[in-house]
């Protein structure tokens, strides 16, 4: 019977005619510890969820799932507990299928579709409870026509902005684990980036800086990726600093930077506007985290620019580097290797 247990790839043990553990193989003795071996079931498996199960199958016969949560140095962990009779009568088999990335992953889908429900809910309902005015009370009031058309134009241009924000971010995660074999020119990007937000930055009263941009930086890339990745960057500056603050476009190369272990590309950008807690900076590139909710939805903000930043960087095989300081202002440098990797 142990030579079987000892044979599966999953943690095990056998119940005997006795109740008592009479076999297990090392994965159940590293998840319950060597002490359980001899003992009665009730005493080892202390959650009635899944004693209750091993009582109807010994009962019964008849397989069963159960559930079951252990606490770890790494975290909770969820299994699938497999009950089953070894032939017409005991010994009974359990073993034990960890669930937790399914749980998570479970848990993720259903935490997005509620962000999604909230993001869309909002401008849906303004949008309803506008064209209801427009029938009714203002439905001879050009003036009040006029700025609610504008609100409804707002709010119609924030769910556009979302939809395609959800579609950029379902093809950048399709994508990331193929890895972009063409060869993309680092610092035309940026100075592209830089050009076409320039009406932005003159509105607003603030300037676009460049530093180190002359000149060609050649790496595998996509083009289009990276130039969405740092137009979300160079927006976030211009869109949460100050009127007459400054966003400045750098590029280096390293040549053997320690986070890419070999010659690396670095675009920094750099703002001088009000920063923020470094405490938050694990949480910023989370799906539809926002430091200040109302103002980044005020200013059209979807909440997903760094996400869809992060899952570029990943795809490039680079890395992320978030620095603030409060009242100083912010800076996101991207690092990109120059070399191709496996």
């Amino acid at each position: 019977m142990q030579e079987y247990v000892d044979a599966l790839p999953l943690p095990a043990f056998v119940i005997g005619e006795d109740e008592l553990l009479v076999a297990a193989n090392d994965a159940a003795l590293e998840l319950f510890g060597p002490g359980v071996m001899g003992r009665h079931y009730i005493t080892s498996f202390r959650q009635p969820s899944l004693l209750d199960a091993i009582e109807q199958v010994l009962s019964d016969g008849v397989p069963r799932i159960a559930r079951y949560l252990s606490t770890e140095t790494q975290g909770d962990k969820t299994w699938a507990v497999h009950l089953a009779l070894m032939g017409e009568g005991r010994p009974l088999l359990i073993t034990f299928e960890d669930q937790t990335a399914v749980e998570a992953a479970g848990t993720m889908r259903r935490d997005f579709v509620a962000n999604v429900s909230h993001e869309l809910r909002t401008p849906l309902t303004a949008l309803i409870g506008f064209i209801e005015t427009l029938r009714g009370a203002a439905k001879h009031d050009p003036a009040a026509q006029e700025r609610f058309l504008e609100i409804m134009d707002r709010e119609a241009a924030r769910m556009n902005r979302l939809v395609e924000d959800l579609m950029s971010l379902n093809r950048v995660e399709a994508t990331e684990r193929m890895r972009p074999s063409d060869q993309v020119d680092l610092a035309a990007v940026v100075r592209s980036v830089a050009v076409a937000l320039k009406p932005l930055a003159d509105e607003r009263g603030m300037t676009i800086l460049r530093d180190r941009l002359d000149g060609s930086t050649m790496l595998s890339g996509d083009a289009d990726q990276l130039a969405q990745v740092f137009t979300n960057l160079v927006e976030n500056a211009l869109k949460y600093s100050g009127r007459g603050e400054t966003v400045t476009l750098s590029l280096n190369t390293i040549v053997n930077h320690p986070m890419t272990r070999g010659p690396a590309a670095s675009v920094s950008v750099r703002d001088t506007g009000a920063g923020f807690d470094p405490g938050l900076i694990p949480r910023l590139t989370e799906r539809f985290y926002r430091i200040d909710s109302h103002r980044s939805r005020e200013l059209g903000g979807t909440g997903l620019g760094l996400a869809i930043v992060k899952h570029i960087v990943n795809r490039h095989r680079g890395r992320l580097r978030i620095e603030s300081t409060p009242g100083e202002g912010s800076v996101f440098t991207v690092i990109l290797p120059m070399e191709s990797a496996g």
